[in-house]
């Protein structure tokens, strides 16, 4: 796009002025041309200094997630890569992701919106996604393995997001079984992961995924308060989200071509080492059980194991939810 190709030469030259002639030559497209897309490029929030003789200069970019943002400087081979679904305002970037997989979207689409109007969590839940504050994004994927082993996607996104978040932000979250990120007993990530397959095999799995990054504690709902924090409250500043939302995609992309070249042990272990409920007394409430226990370990299925009254409960996700026993 002449676009895209028009943002990386003011990038390039990003301390000094880049002649109209010199972009409609480099590009070969008229200098009315360039000056339409430079007036796009302004509306969509791009600082762009304008100078009669010297030509254009490129003073800040917009805090949007937008497509050629990210894809500048991805290092990534799929995610992100060749399709990417950008909006303001959506519904749910999960109902949109599934549309387009079921339309043929290539792995490694990833839908994303400034805001969500309708936001889901885990079991029906609502989600709290205020405009330009979160990263609220779906992947869509298309593994090889078997049906069975996809609920572990959710496992897998919950690493690679925790260690991305610690890698760019400092702030020392971890996971809570089976779907959310917490700090200091809090919400900060809820993963949705939703599959569509056959028998014996997967069309596509859509991760969901809402990050409350910049919402500062007052913008919260009032019953979300004391359940809900944000990257901004933990780290004590703004987080700038393009990085942020770069280094999820690649490691997201590293976790998931670990599993399929060996399987979801180191994976499994990982989970292991940044969970916040192993070691944990919990109370287990859903569907027909509910009692009380120390969740001691999970399985190779993720199937959390919780230890009551001498016996290992085998909790499944989506059943039940758990959180942590009050003293």
């Amino acid at each position: 796009m002449v676009r895209t190709s028009i943002l990386n030469m003011l990038r390039n030259y990003s301390n000094e002025y880049l002649s109209g002639e010199e972009i409609s030559r480099q590009l070969a497209v008229s200098r009315t041309a360039i000056w339409k897309h430079m007036q796009t490029l302004k509306q969509a929030g791009y600082e762009i200094e304008a100078h009669p003789r010297k030509g254009y200069r490129l003073k800040s970019v917009p805090d949007f997630l937008l497509p050629d943002e990210i894809r500048d400087q991805l290092n990534t081979k799929i995610l992100g890569q060749q399709e990417i679904y950008y909006f303001e305002d959506i519904d749910s970037t999960n109902n949109e992701a599934k549309k387009q997989a079921n339309l043929g979207c290539r792995e490694g689409a990833i839908v994303l919106s400034e805001m969500q109007n309708s936001g889901r969590g885990r079991i029906s839940r609502s989600w709290f996604s205020p405009a330009n504050k979160g990263i609220w994004l779906s992947v869509v994927l298309r593994p090889p393995f078997y049906p069975y082993d996809a609920p572990k996607c959710t496992l897998l996104a919950a690493v690679a997001v925790t260690k991305a978040i610690r890698r760019v932000t400092q702030v020392k979250c971890g996971i809570k079984w089976p779907n959310d990120i917490l700090y200091e007993g809090k919400k900060i990530v809820g993963i949705l992961t939703e599959m569509n397959a056959e028998m014996d095999a997967i069309n596509h799995v859509v991760i969901g995924m809402g990050i409350n990054v910049n919402i500062s504690p007052e913008e919260f709902p009032q019953e979300l308060k004391q359940i809900a924090t944000s990257l901004l409250v933990a780290a004590g500043k703004p987080i700038p989200r393009l990085p942020l939302l770069q280094e999820i995609l690649v490691e997201l992309e590293r976790e998931y071509q670990k599993v399929i070249q060996h399987g979801f042990g180191q994976m499994l272990d990982e989970w292991r080492e940044l969970s916040v409920t192993l070691g944990q007394t919990v109370d287990v409430i859903g569907g027909s059980k509910q009692f009380s226990g120390l969740a001691v370990d999970i399985d190779e299925d993720g199937t959390l194991l919780v230890e009551t009254e001498g016996r290992l409960e085998k909790i499944i996700a989506g059943d039940v939810s758990i959180r942590p026993r009050h003293k």
